[in-house]
């Protein structure tokens, strides 16, 4: 097996468009190599814990109305010519992410991580759900196989928040700046939502050298 860590945020759309490109690859390619670990990093960590109105942070961001549609441009154009699912206008809140991330952490303990990851992607950018609500995380929790009480009663405690905010900071620190950022085997990076020719390639080259 080849380790594909994956720095990547719930709420970043980008790195929603670069997992469903990289399960379209996976799925070509049933017996690709890949051990996947998704890692934390947050977007926005200083976002306040209870969110934002999701208008009033991008037009703040983007210096307007006509900025944040600009900025979303390519996004949406991209979406479209995938043919992948986005619903942006279903989204009313910007959260912080600290508690997803801390969901998505002990969905891996369970060996659910993935499946974390892709039901809070769907939460959020196809139904607009408030993925910083606790009630959210514990159903989605339960949707993935997961005790919900005991993931209700850990949100409402401060377990490996300091684990989180740790592993943000070093991702940071390695230089990473943006995700989604996908490291094959500990050593290579690829930047950024990617077609699922590149990822054939990488598993092809993978194979080879194996």
């Amino acid at each position: 097996m080849v380790k594909l860590d994956i720095m990547s945020d719930p709420i970043c759309p980008w790195c929603y468009v670069g997992k469903t490109l990289l399960d379209r690859a996976l799925e070509q390619s049933p017996d690709h190599p890949f051990e996947i670990e998704w890692h934390p990093f947050q977007l926005n960590p200083t976002m306040p814990r209870e969110g934002m109105d999701r208008r009033a942070y991008l037009e703040g961001k983007f210096n307007g109305q006509e900025g944040a549609v600009a900025a979303y441009m390519p996004l949406v154009e991209m979406c479209e010519a995938q043919k992948i699912t986005i619903n942006l206008d279903a989204i009313q809140k910007t959260p912080n992410t600290l508690d997803a991330h801390r969901l998505i952490h002990w969905a891996g303990i369970e060996g659910r991580q993935t499946a974390a990851v892709s039901s809070l992607f769907k939460a959020y950018f196809v139904e607009g759900r408030d993925i910083g609500d606790h009630e959210v995380l514990c159903d989605i929790a339960d949707s993935i196989g997961l005790d919900a009480s005991v993931i209700h009663r850990l949100l409402a405690s401060d377990a490996d928040v300091e684990d989180i905010k740790k592993r943000d900071e070093a991702a940071r620190q390695m230089g990473i700046t943006s995700v989604p950022t996908f490291v094959v085997a500990g050593q290579h990076a690829v930047p950024g939502a990617q077609q699922p020719e590149l990822w054939l390639k990488v598993i092809e080259e993978l194979h080879a050298a194996a």
